[in-house]
């Protein structure tokens, strides 16, 4: 499982070993802010099992939810650098998790002995700022529906269950609006659209993908 999580690829397994061992695993129930924005860094998490995802709150007080979460993903990655600093975006837990959380001070360490995880660290790093691109492309080029279709894509990529009837998402119209930045009514007007015809099925909290090659192909 831990071979799993792109922190540790490339390491031996005597060195996972050793780094799994210096953190500890700790459970934590659904809804459950772990890390919190400019707050210190001083822990790093690795996600075992279940979901979660960042949020950012902005000085208005809007809630705006930037990427979930799998298992295998960390967060709270601003521990990894070598001078202190303090968390960009806040995390918290969608469904009860296992997660394991290093104090920086450890992994730091760790870091220091084996320099594959920073070079991890930042190969993750990379990664958001390619999401940061590509979601600022998409504001600035992009009309609500083709934003919304690409919210739903890459949500079923990433959290999705596939089911008989389709791919499931837990998320509601207000979580998927505010992931695509459109308004909960334009987000609500599509997704009934979609769904008379055929696209997709929507129930309280939970909706169905039965076409996402339709969503891909801009079909809709």
């Amino acid at each position: 499982m831990h071979l799993q999580s792109r922190l540790l690829m490339g390491l031996t397994p005597l060195a996972v070993e050793e780094i799994v061992a210096a953190a500890t695993p700790m459970h934590f129930v659904a809804n459950s802010v772990v890390a919190n924005q400019r707050q210190p860094a001083g822990k790093l998490f690795l996600l075992r099992n279940g979901r979660a995802r960042y949020f950012f709150i902005t000085k208005g007080g809007r809630k705006l939810i930037l990427h979930w979460l799998v298992p295998g993903e960390i967060f709270g990655g601003m521990a990894l650098l070598s001078e202190p600093s303090s968390y960009l975006v806040s995390t918290e837990i969608v469904e009860a998790s296992d997660v394991l959380v290093w104090n920086r001070s450890a992994i730091r360490r760790l870091a220091t002995k084996y320099p594959q995880l920073l070079d991890n660290g930042l190969s993750i790093a990379m990664d958001y700022l390619a999401l940061h691109l590509a979601s600022h492309v998409a504001l600035t080029c992009h009309n609500a529906r083709q934003k919304l279709a690409e919210t739903l894509i890459t949500l079923a990529s990433t959290i999705g269950h596939s089911t008989r009837a389709g791919i499931e998402l837990d998320v509601t119209n207000e979580e998927l609006a505010n992931a695509a930045n459109v308004s909960v009514f334009t987000a609500s007007r599509l997704l009934n659209e979609w769904q008379r015809r055929g696209v997709l099925s929507k129930s309280r909290c939970r909706l169905v993908l039965r076409s996402p090659e339709r969503l891909a192909a801009r079909e809709v």
